[in-house]
């Protein structure tokens, strides 16, 4: 939910959860109209209770009464929300536990970012349709923006990367603006956000519809990778043994492109792929682009990814 400044609750004792939703300001409603209601957030939200925000210190001391511990996450409980009904205070289990939960999806959630990718499609393939035509990186970025929330959704996952030439090198390049005029291919990255759930697609493609001959060969292989990298996934896989084929497969494809010299388990031990293929082979995706959960792994090849084993839910 995007209403702001609200609490919930969780007792887990009788696994009965509360809503606290802000109360009707008068002063504000002839400004914006009436807010949330108690009896429409209860239609809207898996919850069994909801009341008003003005009442959760009423509520936490009736739970306080017949409950001895609270789990609240370290400095984001707001400063008049008073929990000396609780004999424990603990801050630090419940955040880790979230963010365990995140990782695994429910079909309601799957749903909801399938229907942000489905958005994400509609607005990556317009912008395909449209780049031979378009003057600068902007307009490109307007049509996302338009096809994303003509179709539902008004949020974006992230801040889009519309990169055309050399600066589709940047990993996060952010100007957006530079004219198209010249340079061969335009690599966008960029998702929609439904209902707080987030998608997250990168392509990349010929700004004049025809790829140049090097260009259409880096491409084959990245697509190789891809498509390899997919055929291994299953429960139990270890995601680092993924992330080792990609670097592996880029790199005899490099070799076999003359980008690269040498021999390719002395290239994979320099790290050398890792020029070419900084970033992990991916992350979990959720409500966040970059959703919680996981472990860091030390290994400087495999430095961004936050997996150990995967849990596989094809979308």
């Amino acid at each position: 939910m995007r209403l702001p400044d609200c609490y919930f609750t969780y007792n887990i004792s009788t696994h009965k959860s509360s809503l606290f939703i802000p109360p009707i300001d008068p002063e504000e409603v002839i400004w914006s109209g009436l807010p949330l209601m108690e009896d429409k957030a209860l239609e809207l939200y898996d919850v069994d209770k909801v009341r008003t925000s003005n009442d959760i210190n009423q509520s936490l001391t009736h739970l306080g009464s017949s409950q001895s511990s609270i789990y609240a996450i370290k400095d984001q409980i707001s400063d008049h929300v008073n929990f000396e009904a609780f004999e424990n205070r603990e801050y630090s289990k419940l955040k880790e536990t979230i963010e365990e939960c995140r990782v695994v999806k429910d079909e309601y959630e799957i749903a909801l970012t399938r229907k942000a990718n489905d958005v994400s499609h509609i607005a990556h393939t317009a912008i395909l349709k449209a780049v031979k035509h378009a003057g600068n990186e902007r307009e490109l970025e307007a049509i996302f923006l338009e096809r994303s929330i003509a179709n539902g959704c008004r949020e974006q996952a992230y801040h889009s990367i519309v990169a055309s030439g050399e600066d589709a090198a940047t990993l996060h390049y952010q100007k957006n603006y530079k004219p198209l005029e010249g340079r061969l291919n335009l690599l966008l990255d960029a998702g929609a956000e439904y209902q707080c759930y987030a998608s997250d697609i990168t392509r990349t493609f010929p700004i004049s519809g025809k790829f140049s001959k090097e260009s259409r060969a880096v491409y084959d292989l990245v697509l190789r990778m891809q498509l390899e990298c997919i055929e291994m996934l299953k429960d139990g896989v270890l995601w680092e043994d993924a992330h080792t084929h990609a670097h592996k497969v880029a790199i005899e494809g490099l070799l076999a492109l003359g980008i690269l010299k040498g021999e390719p388990k002395e290239i994979f031990e320099a790290r050398t792929s890792v020029a070419f293929l900084p970033h992990g082979l991916g992350h979990y995706l959720g409500m966040d682009t970059h959703d919680t959960g996981g472990m860091f792994i030390s290994y400087y090849v495999f430095k961004y990814l936050k997996f150990q084993k995967l849990i596989v839910n094809r979308l």
